[in-house]
Order: structure tokens, then sequence, then C-alpha cells
């Protein structure tokens, strides 16, 4: 699953950089539009809360005002310096002329609903995504200003932490290049950890899981070894970093990505008999940052599973002959799909996608004497600027194909036939 939705704040915000949000004055001097914002995080293993202090400064309001669309109840002890008004499902900050604090308190424990949980912090260790600790917010800001982030965590004593970011630093830099105001994203996992470090392929990778769990490390940076370069070799430049967090009971038992990071379940094989790998799934969610648009979940889930499988084929982790029974055994799993749009894409419906997505592969090589295939499709969806629907997968593989492509026709695509038109695409 791609998983930037199940945080504790994810749903109900909206996610928006300065960039994005109107600003009130027309007025900027670029020697002096940046303002900073450091992020304390301080958590409570205790009663599982943690407390998050975030600090302004600036010369002269080049941050007017933060708005969190969130239920106030789900935040507690909220302190400011400044204006802050708090209404049933928002808050907002004004900040001093010269900036100041604005501090809370969460719990970022989310159990879903199979019983699991994908956000816990207990006594020992933590697992979350930043995103369930600093709820995402909307800036007006004076014109151009940019904002510098910058976030440090005050642990208890023999923990560490472990982020999407680079931690050589006690002040770690949050980096956004597509936001003025950038907000720390991504897995976090606090505690006294076991971490292994590696290079592959040029992105750094880093494997980080509390002591005495039994997450197999090596196992992870092997299977990375087979199959990473295959998958950076399909988009450059890769990202840099890729952090993975890791952790056994109760945590929820499967595998879910966030920007640069992943969380996977100790006791998920990392590749099942059926010659499919939950850690290549959401590397694939991470590396290729396709990015959904509303009831057309199965072309991110699918490339994803598909491309899970022929990395491993690629990269030699599996035979030919296992990648060809890998194939029968989604087609298999296909026919108990309902169909492809709609909801959320389940099992049998990303095994039809995985088959879908096999069939525009062959397509495209056949119809370009090879020049093409489904890599190209990639490319192009990768740097689609906005959520993917199914008009803008069938616009790039007609710009391959020169014509319209017959995988794609709608009478081909189950459940996708009234789809489109109701859904205003």
């Amino acid at each position: 699953m791609n998983c930037f939705s199940g945080s504790i704040f994810a749903s109900c915000l909206i996610v928006c950089a300065s960039c994005g949000a109107p600003a009130s004055e027309t007025d900027s001097d670029p020697t002096s539009s940046d303002y900073a914002v450091h992020y304390t995080i301080t958590p409570h293993p205790a009663d599982g809360s943690v407390d998050i202090e975030m600090q302004v400064k600036q010369s002269r309001r080049q941050l007017r005002e933060l708005r969190f669309d969130i239920d106030r109840k789900q935040l507690s002890n909220l302190v400011a310096e400044g204006l802050l008004e708090q209404h049933e499902s928002s808050i907002s900050w004004q900040p001093d002329e010269r900036g100041g604090h604005l501090s809370w308190r969460v719990k970022p424990n989310h159990q879903r609903g199979t019983g699991g949980f994908d956000a816990l912090l207990d006594e020992n260790w933590g697992i979350f995504r930043a995103a369930d600790i600093i709820p995402r917010a909307s800036t007006r800001t004076l014109r151009g200003a940019t904002g510098k982030t910058t976030m440090s965590f005050n642990l208890p004593p023999g923990w560490s932490a472990v982020t999407e970011y680079s931690s050589i630093n006690s002040r770690i830099e949050v980096n956004n290049a597509t936001r003025r105001f950038a907000q720390p994203t991504g897995w976090i996992a606090i505690g006294d950890l076991g971490v292994r470090r590696e290079t592959i392929a040029g992105v750094q990778i880093a494997i980080a899981a509390p002591q005495g769990e039994t997450v197999r490390r090596m196992d992870m940076l092997a299977l990375l070894n087979w199959t990473l370069p295959e998958l950076t070799n399909i988009l450059s430049p890769p990202p840099s970093r890729l952090t993975i967090v890791s952790a056994g009971d109760p945590m929820w038992r499967g595998g879910l990505s966030a920007p640069r990071s992943i969380y996977i379940h100790a006791d998920r094989p990392l590749i099942s008999e059926n010659a499919t790998s939950t850690l290549v799934h959401e590397a694939v969610h991470v590396v290729f940052g396709i990015r959904a648009a509303n009831g057309y979940d199965w072309i991110a889930e699918g490339l994803a599973e598909y491309y899970s499988l022929e990395l491993l084929h690629r990269g030699g982790a599996i035979t030919a002959r296992r990648y060809r029974r890998a194939l029968e055994d989604q087609a298999d799993w296909a026919k108990n799909a309902k169909g492809l749009c709609g909801g959320d894409s389940s099992g049998p419906t990303t095994a039809l996608a995985v088959m879908m997505f096999r069939k525009l592969d062959i397509e495209i090589q056949k119809s370009s004497n090879g020049t093409f295939d489904l890599d190209n499709v990639i490319e192009q969806l990768s740097g689609h600027d906005g959520k993917v629907n199914l008009a803008d997968l069938q616009k790039i593989a007609e710009s391959l194909l020169e014509r319209p492509s017959d995988t794609l026709h709608i009478d081909h695509l189950p459940g996708c036939e009234g789809f489109a038109s109701n859904a205003g695409d």
C-alpha cells in the first residue's frame, strides 16, 4: 500500500506550502526574505506522548500565519507566543514580528482496523511518521519569503533517532526543493536502535530497528543490492537517501512507504512464496513517487507490484522460470477482482492491474520494435505534476505508440467504464 495515508493527521490536513498560498504583502526584499523554523521533538515514553516546540525566527514578519486544519482535540497543551485562534476544525497561529514559539503535545499511537499499529510509542521505542506528530500546515507569508527548517530530538538516555534526513549534526536540516516552507516528512524511529548503513547505486541506505527485534537488516541490504541498481536505472537521478524502519508486534504486519523512507514489519518475508516482495514494492513507491488520483489507486499499486517482480527478475534474485510462474499466479489471483477503478486497490485488484501493465509493456515493445517499453511510461509518470489518473496514463502510452493503446481501451478495463466521466476526468 502506498502509505502516505493512515497517520493521525493525514486524513484531515491540507498539505500546502507557502509557494502555493496567497501572500498578503506585495513588497519583498530578497536580502531578508528568509525565516527560520526549528522543531524540537521530545518523546515521553511513559505515557506515549510527544511534545513539539516550533520556534520561528524572522526579521520582519516574513511568516504571517500558519493554519492547521485539524480537530483541536487531537492536540493538547497548546501554548503560543503571538496570536493563537482555535476553532472546532482548525488552528491558526500568527507569530510576532520577530517570531516566537508554538508548542503542543500529541499521542502518535494509531491502530489499524486489523489490530496492528502503524504508529506507536511505548516505553522502549517508537516508530511513526513525522506527520503523526507535526500536523501539515498552510502558510501566509511575505511575498517570496522562504523558510529554512531544522529539527532536533530531546531523547531519553541511550536513545537515538533515525529519520529520512542526514543526522550527522544534532540540528537536522529539513529540505524540500518543491516547497518554500518545508515540514519534516517520512518515517521516524527512536529508541535504543540498531542501524546498518550502506550505499547502493548511489543511494545512502539506513536500516533501523529497536535492539532485540528480529529484523534481518543484512538480508534487506542483500535484496537491495540485487534490485536497487535496476530500479535506479529506470529513473535518474535516484533519491539520495532511503531509510527503512522495522519492528515486530504490535506493529502492523505489512509495509508502508513515505517520502524517502519505508516501514516494514519484522516478520514480513523479504521474498514471498509467490515471488513478490513487500520491501521492493515499497521501494518502487518511494523511487517512482507516483501518486494516484482518487479512484485510480490501481495505477500506483499495480505498477509497484509489477515492478517488484520485474526488478527481482532483472537483478537475478529470481529465475526466468520463477518470474513466469509468478505472473501466472497473479493472473489466477486477478480472476477474483471485481474491477479496477473505484476504491483502494485490493490484492486481486492489484493482481489484475499487474496483468494489465504486463500487456501494456508487451504492446509498447512490439509497436516500437523494442525502442520503448513500460520503463518509458514510468519516466513520464514520475515527472507528472500532480496525481495520476487513467487519462494521463492513456496519453503517455499514446505518445509512445503513436496511436491509442488497445490495452488501455476502456472496454478492457473492468470497472472503469463509467468511472472516468463520473469522476470528471
